[in-house]
């Protein structure tokens, strides 16, 4: 209960300081870097060496990129039919395709589902939404934006992304036995500065007002992410009759609030980055609400 009700504790405290305390210009950014640098590595390292891995925890990892292939899908032929703009299309993939699986997802896990629901959480973050937003994103941007990256050049941000490189090391050491009682207690206190700092960091950022001319393609974009996604990679796993304890974790993280990064890069390309905030605000708010319901109706 304690973890649960740090998340919107932290989130509230990062929203008041934004507004009333003046803040540092660069606190986002340093926090946000210690985040993906350091303490995220240390809780890969930490975890993915104590799972036992079995074909049911690739659904953890193919139900995100079904998520992010069905925003594609859906928001192409909404836009289509509805005559968006292009630049709409691409930041509805981006920020209701990909979910906030870490800064939000980590913590909301661990309170719902303990520490074996979040070291699932890990796989379907770290090979799921990862490397979704890194090449499915890239190729949105470009297809979208206007941008382009070439092919070596997205292989090597993956490779040399900073939790792919301890994802590595964690499934080979996994297998060797695992760390010693005295490093792994040293990732755990590293990892454990994750949870505040990042919903820290995401409350300094949270934006919650909307336009008129916004609305329809936010009910829509966030009624897909909260909602229709989960629903979807909750049928399929049934279907194939996934263990009760993957399912439910795949089910979560695609239920997850928008991801941060997703609503940089609609930025970074000019892909209505008022309209992305905006899901993504919103959608944080409403994903504490909506991911407990999904939590309580799941096994």
């Amino acid at each position: 209960m304690d973890s649960l009700l740090l998340i919107p504790s932290c989130l509230f405290l990062g929203f008041l300081v934004a507004r009333f305390a003046s803040p540092p210009k660069d606190m986002a950014p340093a926090l946000n870097w210690w985040v993906i640098q350091i303490a995220l590595p240390a809780i890969v390292l930490e975890l993915i060496p104590r799972l036992s891995f079995n074909i049911d925890l690739w659904y953890l990892v193919i139900s995100q990129w079904l998520v992010f292939i069905g925003a594609a899908i859906v928001f192409q032929l909404i836009g289509s039919w509805l005559g968006w703009s292009r630049a709409r299309i691409g930041a509805l993939i981006l920020v209701c395709g990909l979910g906030n699986t870490s800064f939000i997802g980590y913590p909301m896990l661990e309170a719902l589902r303990g520490r074996e629901g979040l070291a699932f959480g890990v796989v379907a973050d770290q090979l799921g939404c990862f490397i979704m937003l890194s090449v499915g994103g890239v190729l949105v941007t470009a297809v979208y934006g206007g941008a382009s990256t070439s092919a070596s050049a997205v292989a090597k941000k993956i490779l040399l992304f900073p939790a792919f490189i301890a994802l590595i090391i964690g499934l080979i050491v996994g297998p060797l036995g695992g760390w010693p009682d005295q490093i792994d207690s040293i990732l755990s206190r590293i990892g454990a500065t994750l949870t505040p700092l990042a919903l820290f960091s995401v409350g300094l950022r949270l934006r919650l007002s909307l336009h008129k001319y916004q609305l329809m393609p936010v009910m829509i974009g966030l009624s897909w992410k909260l909602l229709l996604a989960p629903l979807a990679i909750l049928g399929l796993g049934s279907a194939f009759a996934v263990s009760a304890n993957v399912l439910s974790i795949a089910v979560l993280q695609a239920a997850m609030a928008p991801m941060i990064s997703a609503a940089i890069l609609a930025d970074q390309n000019d892909l209505e980055p008022d309209l992305a905030n905006a899901i993504l605000g919103i959608g944080i708010v409403m994903s504490l609400f909506t991911v407990t319901a999904w939590h309580l109706l799941l096994p």
